[in-house]
């Protein structure tokens, strides 16, 4: 059995944060603003597999009105949403997801960014893309304003 999900996020820019995407620190004068540290690659790759697993998203189960998850690495956060996955019998079959911002370049973390996602979703490197662009100067991405991104996941049932 297979299922689909779909995640969604945005974060805007804050002074005095470390950029984090894709559960690494990426040089830049800004980071995001968040009551995790606000990676919002890894924010939807988690809102993918609970879509997919019909569950919610990652505010049901790490709410910022508690003070438990502030400042919280997502790498964590999507490990243990990884785990419910596993507990309920999937595993990742592909994660594409792409990162939407004017600054900074993402193309030379890339590669680093999808090692540790593979390695958090427990799949192999080929299961997992990331990519990112531009919004051509139009919106708040385009502005400079902040980062969104968008995953989308196929998970498979594990056969028992």
């Amino acid at each position: 059995m297979f299922r689909i999900g779909h995640g969604f996020d945005v974060h805007a820019f804050e002074e005095g944060r470390p950029l984090i995407i894709g559960g690494i620190e990426i040089p830049y004068d800004r980071g995001l603003r968040g009551h995790s540290d606000a990676d919002v690659l890894l924010h939807t790759m988690a809102d993918a597999i609970l879509g997919a697993l019909a569950l919610g998203d990652i505010g049901k189960f790490f709410p910022d009105t508690d003070a438990a998850f502030k400042d919280m690495d997502s790498k964590l956060l999507l490990a243990e949403v990884v785990e419910m996955m596993s507990k309920k019998g999937y595993r990742i079959g592909n994660m594409d997801a792409v990162i939407m911002a004017e600054r900074p370049k993402f193309r030379p973390h890339i590669d680093d960014m999808r090692n540790v996602a593979a390695s958090l979703l427990k799949t192999d490197l080929s299961n997992v893309n990331i990519k990112a662009t531009t919004t051509e100067k139009l919106g708040f991405t385009g502005r400079g304003e902040g980062i969104a991104s968008e995953a989308v996941v196929l998970i498979e049932k594990v056969e028992e």
